[in-house]
């Protein structure tokens, strides 16, 4: 088919799909790295394959955003001051810092993490204080007519973008630390007597002890930790907009909230109509293997595969700990597929196989996996869910451990702690999970808990967009907790006038009696003396 045939039938189906969905519109999309951009991507491709126009902002430093491997995504370029070996060695830094925190000192962690989002917080101002300063990018956008923006809410600027081009927006996001962003722009509630905070390593089956954690997690990053550095976001988006506005109030903006998550994953909680669940978008059916990779499967017999990776972030893991886990991995009777970028371990067994990159998803989903040793990423999690495979997780930083323990929690999984386990403590959970049927069985039973959804989570994060595109917003969909004050949404103004009511019926009573009673006591005198 010739190039000319081809572009008739792209300009056909995109017809086709206004004649579907009654709007074929334009999206700005304010991007992410590493996985987040992988999620974002997916929705991306989809929303092209509808129809519409997607034009992403990338910055001349961007990692993972490669227009070369992209159809139909338009991409927007502007130049940073920063290189993109500069990115990319302030994400190593950031992510070994995070991974070699001390977990145990429970207080101590919280105030170095934080100490790692003011850094997190101050390069994301350099990266939006380049794009909305550069006049010709901004007069460029002005000029398209976007119908909404689409970005990531852990990156901020897409919130001050929309608000300069007078467009709705929505976000996709797993979370925010504490779920700051959620809850006090939002609008999302979140009792801490049964939902635990992100990052405060707890599952929603919590005793008494762990409900007393929570509460002070709660209260810890509801008055003291910072996301963002606030004072300074709402100092540039002011100069930006010329007149006075807080960072979280242009958040709260949003008319669509995309949470990476859903109740295979999580345990119940309130929600809001403008907030969605579409966690597990990414993961689709099993392609057959490489034939190369496919021999070692079937070379494997009634044992089956394991596969173990650590993520894309991860790549300087130390001699010793590769030799811990090679050591434990040798031991086993399965054959081993491990992601691994590193020196070859010197205990590395005949049944493992070291590959710098792996096709996860079709390992997870072949009929010979018994297990995934994992870190816990949410991209992995929902690809072991989707396939019904049990875990060993091996958490790092995020909300990794947040992760494995609600696996845990669901009897999906066995944790270890990646800097204190030994060759035994990982052949012992692996043949756990492997050999105890009720691990297979909680993971087959999530699957089919994420398998029976009205809507795959694709469509649903794909329709809401289209639904704030056709709707021009969603300002219907926001609770009235927007327009109140701290003190009306506690009702400490209702409960105060309430308590000064009683309290006046109370002292006019009293006053009642009072006087009824000196009036007794005078007339009770008065007879006596007659």
């Amino acid at each position: 088919m010739s190039m000319k045939h081809v572009s008739v039938l792209l300009l056909l189906l995109q017809m086709s799909c206004c004649f579907r969905f009654g709007i074929c519109g334009k999206v700005l999309v304010w991007p992410m790295e590493y996985s987040h951009w992988m999620n974002l991507n997916i929705i991306l491709e989809e929303l092209v394959r509808r129809g519409h126009e997607v034009i992403v902002l990338r910055n001349s430093a961007s990692i993972f955003l490669d227009p070369s491997k992209e159809t139909g995504i338009k991409f927007e370029n502007f130049s940073v001051s920063f290189t993109k070996d500069d990115l990319e060695d302030f994400f190593t830094q950031w992510v070994n810092k995070w991974t070699d925190l001390d977990k145990d000192s429970y207080w101590g962690y919280f105030p170095l993490m934080q100490e790692m989002f003011l850094e997190y917080s101050d390069s994301f101002e350099n990266l939006c204080k380049e794009a909305v300063s550069n006049k010709k990018l901004m007069a460029k956008l002005q000029e398209s007519k976007f119908d909404v923006l689409l970005s990531d809410a852990i990156g901020p600027c897409g919130e001050l973008l929309a608000e300069l081009l007078k467009i709705p927006f929505v976000y996709s996001l797993r979370f925010s630390p504490g779920h700051i962003l959620e809850k006090y722009s939002g609008g999302l509630t979140l009792p801490p007597s049964y939902v635990p905070m992100i990052l405060s390593d707890l599952s929603g089956k919590m005793k008494f002890m762990e409900r007393v954690k929570n509460m002070l997690c709660m209260l810890y990053f509801d008055f003291w930790f910072q996301t963002f550095n606030e004072n300074r976001w709402d100092r540039l988006y002011s100069e930006v907009l010329g007149r006075p506005v807080k960072f979280y109030e242009l958040v709260g903006k949003a008319d669509m909230w995309l949470i990476r998550s859903y109740w295979d994953l999580e345990f119940p909680r309130p929600t809001l109509p403008n907030i969605h669940f579409v966690g597990g978008l990414h993961c689709k059916p099993a392609q057959p293997l490489p034939k190369e990779m496919e021999d070692f499967v079937q070379s494997s017999g009634e044992e089956g595969v394991v596969v173990f990776s650590l993520g894309s972030m991860v790549s300087n893991m130390t001699e010793e700990r590769a030799n811990v886990i090679a050591s434990a991995l040798a031991q086993l009777p399965q054959k081993i597929f491990w992601r691994f970028d590193g020196q070859k371990p010197s205990s590395l067994g005949s049944n493992t196989r070291l590959y710098k990159w792996i096709p996860q998803n079709d390992l997870l989903g072949h009929p010979k996996t018994k297990a995934f040793i994992t870190h816990g990423g949410t991209n992995g999690i929902y690809e072991a869910i989707y396939h019904g495979v049990p875990m060993v997780g091996i958490p790092l930083f995020a909300d990794q451990p947040d992760n494995i323990v609600h696996m845990q929690a669901k009897g999906a999984a066995v944790r270890l702690d990646f800097n204190t386990m030994t060759s035994t403590d990982l052949l012992n959970a692996l043949k756990t999970v492997i050999y105890n049927p009720s691990y297979k069985e909680n993971a087959m039973r999530l699957s089919r808990i994420h398998h029976d959804q009205p809507t795959k989570p694709l469509d649903r994060a794909v329709f809401w967009i289209e639904y704030v595109m056709r709707h021009k917003g969603a300002k219907h969909l926001r609770v009235a907790a927007h327009d109140l004050t701290w003190y009306q949404y506690h009702s400490l103004d209702v409960i105060g006038f309430l308590l000064a009511c009683v309290g006046t019926v109370v002292f006019i009573i009293l006053e009642c009696c009072l006087f009824s009673y000196k009036m007794f006591v005078k007339t009770g005198k008065k007879n006596k003396k007659e």
